[in-house]
């Protein structure tokens, strides 16, 4: 099979798993507040660090919800690193 097949199978393969993991992610990090009796959503907001309050009952949630964001983030690398490899064949 061609290279450019192969990259072209790759890259729908990646789109649609970036499609089905746009739904349920959150950017940030959440962790324990010492100061307080929940957990905080670490975050930047227009260049600012901002913590969000996150009830215990929804925390692992959250948890859950960030790594999904680190997934999806290194799957649009890979799309990216794909999509850079078929530009360079399409201009050879």
């Amino acid at each position: 099979m061609a290279r450019m097949e192969l990259l072209k199978k790759q890259q729908i393969r990646l789109k649609d798993d970036i499609s089905n993991r746009l739904e349920n992610f959150l950017i940030g990090t959440v962790a324990k507040s010492p100061a307080m009796s929940g957990y905080g959503l670490t975050t930047k907001v227009n260049g600012k660090t901002v913590s969000l309050y996150v009830r215990k009952g929804v925390a692992s949630q959250a948890q859950e919800m960030t790594g999904e964001y680190a997934k999806l983030w290194s799957r649009i690398q890979k799309l990216s690193k794909i999509n850079w490899k078929i530009l360079k064949l399409s201009s050879s």
